[in-house]
């Protein structure tokens, strides 16, 4: 059995790469979610106009990874304050975005984000936001596990 996670965490190379390799996770897709326009590319997302957020597809084992795992390597990815942005990457496209495919999803998510504002981790507030289960676009295939083709592992 296998269980579906779709996050967003700035741009999707690095981080589809961490998430590759992590133990439990099964396969990995890059993409873009959350916009309003449909069949996006990845020139029209960067353009700022769709919405979309650059996205990771992650299918898992949940009895060798749970999803509550999952984003605590999610939250130590990229920095969950920053609003639309990651380093240099500016835009909506490069927001850190939770999207729970089903409610027990969604409730994880929601303590996860409580419990870290309350921890005092982070000096600025959590500006990850929870949003609803979008339609997913597959990327082009350039980008598809992008840092190891680029390493010449694949």
């Amino acid at each position: 059995m296998t269980e579906t996670a779709m996050l967003a965490a700035g741009c999707f190379w690095g981080v589809e790469e961490t998430f590759r390799k992590t133990p439990g996770v099964q396969d990995t897709e890059v993409g873009y979610a959350g916009g309003v326009t449909d069949n996006p590319d990845y020139k029209t997302v960067c353009s700022g106009t769709t919405n979309h957020a650059e996205v990771v597809l992650v299918t898992f084992d949940p009895a060798r990874l749970s999803f509550d795992q999952l984003l605590d390597l999610f939250f130590d990815l990229h920095d969950p304050t920053q609003l639309n942005r990651q380093g240099p990457d500016i835009g909506t496209q490069y927001r850190s975005a939770i999207f729970p495919k089903d409610e027990a999803q969604r409730q994880i998510a929601e303590t996860k984000i409580s419990a870290l504002a309350q921890s005092g981790k982070f000096a600025k507030p959590i500006a990850t936001t929870i949003e609803p289960w979008p339609t997913f676009w597959t990327a082009e295939e350039y980008h598809q596990k992008y840092v190891a083709k680029k390493r010449g592992e694949l």
